[in-house]
């Protein structure tokens, strides 16, 4: 259709003396205007015959436009792709194919028809540059070539598509369709469907179809055919590797299957299933087990002798019995229980921790003395990377017992415990039993990591699951679901790690003995890195202490400039990060030796993370010390008044409900005792003072701030400044009793680390800081508070 809707009335261009009985020939019907589609894929040749399908929706109006105006003739023009919705004018390419359409069907949304291919055309210009496309075309002229030199490419291509034809076979279809509709002594169409036939691009394709002389034409479809002809070959090669590698295997799978039936009538070999039945009372004869698992094995084996090889209970059964049979049942290692062994392997692998080295010692004391260790649960809790994994591991070595640990961090399966029941695809024991079949023995060392991290399901709570694991009394006959067998645990020694108590169940914590493992102080990190870090470090990236060498004055600097944490973790990656940088440097400068100093530090890490900051001071400025999960921190807490025209307090900080309470008791307290602390009656009916905890993103909570908050009050009511590098604790109550906390060794490590040299600690805390070591409380002046009475005097009386 053109721009103004008016009928197009397509021209028949018809060459003279064509004529039969009246009627057109239909290989010289060629008309000048022609409805045109687009194709994808590969383009459409004019010898070729093949069905197509088209959307019924985009392009049936053009189809039957097409049978009713040109007589079932079509224009195919090929694009490399459709961009977008639509198809524009400028998409189509200046060379197509008229087509005939034939047997015309609709195909659930599409229509299919059968594509005759005719005649290349060229097209002139769009008469509708929309659907139905419109075109006026004109047709390629012969020109005159060498006809000999035609036939020769003619015989050539007849030539290659013999030779393709006894590659690949399946072309001879095609052939035969081909000789049913032309010539073979015609060039040109003979080029055309050889072209066809290749698996050729669409681009190639194309190049073919506007190529206006058939010699240049043949041409390039005969290096078509030689790439087509190499693919074939390659392809044929790979499928008679193919066929003699099966039939190999089957050659070798039946000469084996003879062997055995002839070993078999010798009696040289057994089936499967003896053999199986043998293999697995071989096994449990090595085992001294107890008289269920006997009875149990003689079931099991009973059943797998009667059940056949192919069944799926055969191999379910077969599974059991090999764990029954791998499971260590009555083996034991000989405990090595040497106190001064054991001293001198924790004092090698860790330095610091001397309370914790001593309960350890402990611990081994009471094992020699009853010769026996087992029954016992040990819980080490504290801050990450301060080595609760590794003592379990010097542990299991001073013992002379195999170690096994595995992490309960986000297990949220009972059955991950206590096993899968056996009537379950794929059911397995649980871990335990796992551990017991790993080590080979019934008595190895068990590390459960992370048990405060244990989640909960609809599918369980494994934490409930290990209150039968972990209690003394009951492990001794515990149950596996999968193995279905009393299992004694009692012998196997079992060490827990958790960074907090809050989210461990209260029955599970109540199994364990607990063992406190607080942060290091400078001096133990010093010595951890030089003792234990940097030379792991250097021997991990083969390196020596000629090639890079780091000063003491260098570590101290590092561990206070960078590596302030509790634990060791956060240094280890700092020194691996400086070896790395060496290495860079000595690779780049051809260095022979580095030699890292205090100066090239901030070269390698940047500049320090913590510097020795002035501690806060000021009206209504107090330093508070507060226990997390990672260990102890100093907590400056400010307080200020606002303004007088209302009475009040508000705080700000992200303060917990606990902390939010005691700065409200801390409030109260003061405000009732206004004379006890020479403040004006006056100053708190008038005064609106606002309480900030800095560092407001993160949460915090606790009551250990309660009497921090009630100095910062009576600071700022008395206009008294704290000049002095001085920190508390301790819970306030409305009386003024100074209540005990906890984490004092956390948070006097934290007061050593910024600085503080005086410490007020609550009275009841008196027990727990006669445990800690000398080292830790060197250097600090501590003082001790029953009522806060106490706390005014050491703090104010001087001012």
């Amino acid at each position: 259709m053109t721009d103004d809707n008016t009928p197009i009335t397509p021209e028949i261009v018809e060459d003279e003396n064509e004529k039969k009985d009246g009627q057109l020939v239909q290989q010289n019907v060629k008309p000048e205007i022609l409805y045109l589609i687009p194709i994808t894929g590969r383009p459409h040749l004019p010898a070729q015959v093949q069905p197509l399908m088209v959307s019924k929706k985009r392009w049936e109006e053009t189809l039957t436009k097409a049978n009713k105006d040109t007589k079932g003739l079509l224009g195919l023009a090929y694009l490399k792709e459709v961009k977008g919705k639509y198809v524009y004018k400028d998409d189509f390419p200046k060379v197509g194919c008229v087509i005939r359409m034939m047997n015309m069907v609709d195909v659930q949304g599409n229509i299919q028809f059968i594509a005759q291919g005719l005649e290349r055309f060229r097209i002139k210009r769009f008469l509708s540059d929309k659907p139905p496309f419109v075109v006026e075309v004109e047709y390629f002229e012969k020109i005159k070539e060498n006809e000999d030199e035609l036939k020769a490419y003619a015989i050539a291509i007849i030539n290659s598509i013999k030779q393709l034809l006894s590659l690949n076979p399946l072309y001879s279809e095609e052939v035969r369709q081909y000789l049913g509709m032309f010539s073979p002594d015609q060039p040109s169409p003979l080029t055309d469907f050889a072209a066809g036939i290749t698996t050729a691009s669409g681009d190639a394709l194309q190049e073919v179809l506007e190529l206006v002389s058939v010699r240049e034409r043949m041409k390039k479809v005969m290096m078509l055919l030689q790439k087509e002809i190499e693919i074939a070959k390659l392809q044929s090669q790979i499928q008679k590797d193919v066929n003699t590698q099966v039939d190999d295997n089957k050659r070798k799978f039946f000469l084996k299957e003879q062997l055995k039936a002839i070993q078999k009538e010798l009696g040289l070999q057994k089936d499967d299933k003896t053999s199986d039945v043998d293999k697995f009372k071989a096994k449990f004869a090595d085992l001294t087990p107890p008289e269920h698992v006997v009875k149990r094995f003689d079931e099991e084996i009973e059943k797998l002798s009667v059940l056949e090889t192919g069944s799926s209970e055969y191999g379910v059964t077969r599974n059991y019995l090999d764990w029954i049979t791998s499971f260590p049942w009555g083996v034991h290692s000989e405990d090595n229980i040497d106190i001064q062994r054991a001293e001198e392997v924790l004092d090698r692998d860790h330095s610091g921790l001397s309370d914790v080295k001593e309960r350890i010692i402990e611990f081994f004391a009471a094992g020699v003395y009853k010769k026996d260790i087992s029954g016992s649960i040990i819980l080490f809790v504290g801050p990450p990377g301060v080595g609760k994994t590794s003592i379990g591991k010097s542990i299991a070595e001073a013992l002379g017992r195999k170690f096994y640990r595995f992490s309960l961090g986000g297990m949220r399966d009972e059955a991950e415990i206590k096993g899968h029941r056996r009537t379950y695809v794929g059911a397995l024991p649980g871990r335990l039993v796992q551990a017991l079949k790993d080590t080979e023995v019934s008595n190895p060392v068990i590390m459960l990591d992370e048990v405060d991290k244990i989640g909960a399901s609809y599918q369980g709570d494994p934490a409930s699951a290990l209150l039968e694991v972990l209690d003394p009394e009951q492990n001794t006959e515990f149950m596996d679901h999968y193995m279905d067998l009393r299992i004694d645990l009692s012998k196997v020694l079992f060490i827990c790690t958790a960074n907090q108590l809050d989210t461990i169940p209260g029955p599970l914590l109540d199994r364990m003995d607990r063992i406190n493992l607080s942060g290091y102080i400078t001096e133990e990190k010093m010595e951890i890195a030089r003792k234990h870090l940097w030379p792991k470090l250097l021997k991990r990236n083969k390196l020596t202490t000629k090639i890079i060498t780091i000063t003491d004055p260098t570590i101290r600097f590092l561990i206070e400039g960078y590596a302030r944490e509790a634990g060791v973790r956060g240094l280890e990656k700092l020194l691996n990060k400086i070896i790395r940088k060496s290495i860079v440097s000595i690779l780049k400068e051809k260095k022979e030796k580095v030699r890292v100093n205090i100066q090239s530090l901030e070269d390698y890490l940047g500049p320090p993370i913590f510097k020795h900051e002035k501690q806060m001071s000021g009206v209504g400025v107090v330093t508070g010390l507060a226990w997390t999960q990672l260990g102890g921190v100093t907590l400056p807490i400010e307080a200020v008044r606002v303004h007088e025209k209302v009475a009040g307090f508000k705080l700000t900080g992200k303060l917990g409900d606990v902390m939010q309470e005691s700065a409200t008791i801390a409030y109260s307290f003061v405000r009732a005792n206004t004379g006890s602390f020479k403040i004006s009656k006056e100053y708190f009916d008038k005064a609106f003072i606002h309480i900030h905890v800095p560092e407001g993103a993160t949460p915090k909570d606790g009551p250990s701030a309660g009497v921090t908050i009630t100095t910062a009050l009576v600071s700022l009511a008395t206009r008294k400044v704290i000049n002095r590098p001085l920190a508390m604790t301790g819970e306030i109550t409305l009386t003024g009793k100074v209540l005990p906390v906890g984490g004092i060794k956390e948070k006097i490590i934290a007061a050593r680390r910024s600085g503080i040299q005086e410490i007020i600690l609550p009275d009841g805390c008196i027990p727990e800081f006669k445990m800690l070591p000398d080292h830790i409380k060197e250097g600090i002046t501590f003082h001790f508070a029953k009522k806060y009475k106490d706390v005014f005097k050491i703090v104010f009386n001087d001012l």
